[in-house]
């Protein structure tokens, strides 16, 4: 007992800080980043940064890769990944003002739609898993299952179920949404959802952020398919045009 409450004690301050708990929220994007690209998201100098992502890297959180000169860091996996979102969703709410309108325009952007890594989070992966349940395509009752009708679906959208029953993940999970403070869709068929929909740009990046926004097709493509108002996905997506 005391042996894991000191590993804990040891987990939590490695989270103790401003400056690595902003680099893990921006890896949650999924992507490799520099030590450099850190640096300037968490406002720091490098040196700084460099020695923050050595105690993170020491720590399992994140994963070193090295292409010739170059050093990027990303998360060490997906544990990694719902350990850190889950962190965010237990935070209280932000009640500081942003001071830039920069600030302000990130900051409601990713409440809109992003990517927790690998799947779809904020307003838009929040009604994306509500569409799916009043669909009959997610079921919740007994813990979360995905349904024949939901997998029909992932068929129609270039997915293989199949494999996604064969990885080494569970089929279908909550994920408690930091923005929403309601559950999103995570596991593998999050996973291949938020992928399909890149793959068939319904969604995009903006900027290096991990805030994404829906397309014109992804609208109509969402209104058609889930049932989901093209005013209700518009008035998500417009903001961000």
């Amino acid at each position: 007992m005391a042996e894991a409450a000191a590993g804990m004690a040891r987990l939590a301050a490695v989270f103790a800080d401003r400056t690595r708990a902003a680099m893990c929220v921006a890896l949650l994007d999924g992507r490799a980043w520099t030590a450099g690209e850190l640096a300037g998201y968490a406002g720091v100098a490098r040196s700084t940064a460099t020695a923050h992502l050595n105690l993170l890297v020491a720590a399992g959180i994140l994963v070193e890769e090295r292409q010739g000169r170059h050093r990027y860091v990303r998360l060490a996996d997906r544990d990694a990944a719902e350990l850190i979102e889950t962190l965010s969703s237990h935070t209280p709410p932000g009640r500081d003002c942003p001071r830039t309108l920069r600030t302000a325009g990130t900051r409601a952007a990713l409440a809109r739609a992003r990517t927790c890594y690998d799947h779809l989070a904020g307003a838009l992966g929040v009604a994306v898993t509500d569409a799916m349940t009043d669909r009959g395509m997610l079921g919740r009752a007994d813990g979360w299952t995905i349904t024949p009708h939901g997998l029909d679906w992932l068929r129609e959208l270039g997915a293989d179920p199949e494999a996604l029953r064969q990885a080494r993940r569970p089929m279908v999970r909550s994920c408690l949404d930091w923005t929403e403070r309601r559950p999103h869709l995570a596991g593998a068929a999050g996973a291949a959802v938020c992928g399909r929909f890149f793959a068939t740009g319904w969604v995009e990046r903006i900027g290096s952020d991990r805030a994404i926004r829906l397309t014109a097709a992804g609208e109509a493509g969402l209104c058609d398919q889930l049932g989901l108002s093209r005013a209700a996905v518009g008035d998500r997506a417009a903001a961000d045009r």
